[in-house]
């Protein structure tokens, strides 16, 4: 179901020129970090990008604590709390229902809302395997409703500067990606076993969290992957509260159909990383890095071609001056934004595709991106448990 600009929604207030906003109404599932950050968004979104293309209205949120929910709807602005998540999927008013819960929640939820011809914007990973992250796109794509599967990390202006000096061809042909998400917040041994420790709910464990993220942002800049050679590890296999069957850390290295080599690593096991995603691309013409924690900056190297032109190496671009992307919603050249703000672009990405009836890609992931990222990951799986190298097959609908 695509609905066009107005259609379905309520009007109030005036954008500018006299021209109205539309509401769309919100439902979301889960109330915790992820919970946290899509909320701020859809407060700060409505003032900071006017006029928007959609004024979100918070119409109520699910989680499985009554107490804990009830406090995240009051603290957040959501009219109402509920532990049943199918309340939101059958209140008329909501248009967009956004899944923060738990991976194991990913599935059912999100297909019963597309079913009922509400937009989808569902956390990574998609789905705990390969086959359910297909199945979600499956049946959601057969809704027709606007889907998205949220990889922010889309939406960090660097990063986007960086997709577009390679459309440009910039950097040339491809020759290498290499990236890595590295953290440290389970190394003590007494830290006790959460979900994201437990297979049947989380699917995997650093690769699912955060080598999803890296995949996504190789296929995203540099092209799809078709074949990797990984390697995962379990270092504390019991905890309080029980047995780890998900990993703790992976290595892999992965061909890309362009031909273009790449690593990829994740490990929540790394002292002194809090949340160090990065990422190194080399070309024929020039190369380009980031890191997460220098947020606002792209570490930028151009082959000079003119005669006797020395090489100077890197230079770091500051990404904030007018012209750079998502820019022109917020502050004068040097004044920089953090990570809370790719959830805004991310979600005004996805308000624009509905109220437009446009895409979501290629720049915001999709659902069959959410799937892609999982064949991916499962087939790093794979080749640790077999010792080989492993091709990649993608389904299509």
């Amino acid at each position: 179901m695509s609905v066009p600009p107005n259609v379905g929604f309520a009007t109030h207030g005036v954008a500018s020129a006299g021209a109205e906003v539309a509401e769309i109404g919100v439902g979301m599932l889960g109330y915790a970090f992820m919970g946290r950050a899509h909320s701020n968004a859809y407060k700060t979104l409505p003032y900071m990008t006017w006029p928007p293309p959609l004024r979100p209205l918070l119409i109520g949120v699910a989680g499985r604590n009554q107490e804990a929910v009830a406090d995240a709807a009051a603290r957040y602005g959501f009219g109402k709390s509920m532990t049943d998540w199918r309340e939101l999927v059958a209140d008329d008013r909501v248009m967009l229902f956004d899944n923060t819960g738990p991976n194991n929640l990913h599935a059912e939820p999100t297909i019963a809302a597309a079913q009922a011809g509400k937009h989808v914007l569902c956390e990574k990973p998609l789905g705990r395997t390969a086959p359910e992250s297909f199945e979600i796109w499956q049946r959601t794509a057969a809704a027709g409703v606007k889907h998205m599967c949220a990889f922010n990390y889309r939406f960090v202006p660097a990063v986007r500067l960086a997709r577009e000096m390679i459309e440009a061809g910039e950097l040339g042909d491809i020759y290498h990606f290499r990236g890595r998400y590295l953290q440290e917040w389970i190394v003590d041994p007494q830290f006790e076993r959460v979900w994201r420790l437990d297979k049947d709910v989380a699917g995997s464990g650093a690769l699912g969290d955060l080598g999803a993220h890296v995949v996504d942002l190789a296929r995203f800049l540099v092209g799809e992957i078709a074949a990797v050679s990984g390697l995962t590890r379990t270092f504390i296999p019991e905890r309080p509260g029980g047995h780890v069957d998900v990993d703790d850390a992976f290595e892999a290295v992965v061909d890309f159909e362009n031909g273009a080599l790449g690593t990829i690593e994740a490990s929540r096991f790394c002292q002194g990383r809090k949340n160090a995603l990065s990422f190194e691309i080399n070309g024929s013409k020039g190369s380009i890095a980031f890191e997460l924690e220098r947020f606002n900056e792209l570490a930028v190297h151009l082959v000079d071609s003119r005669p006797g032109a020395v090489a100077q190496g890197f230079r770091q671009v500051l990404v904030t001056e007018a012209h750079h992307p998502f820019w022109q919603w917020w502050w004068p050249p040097g004044h920089v934004i953090g990570w809370e703000h790719t959830f805004v672009h991310e979600i005004h990405h996805l308000l624009t595709a509905i109220a437009c009836d446009g895409e979501v890609r290629p720049y915001g992931a999709d659902f069959e991106d959410g799937y892609r990222a999982a064949e991916v990951c499962d087939a790093i799986v794979r080749s640790s448990e077999t010792g080989r190298r492993e091709g990649i097959t993608y389904r299509t609908l």
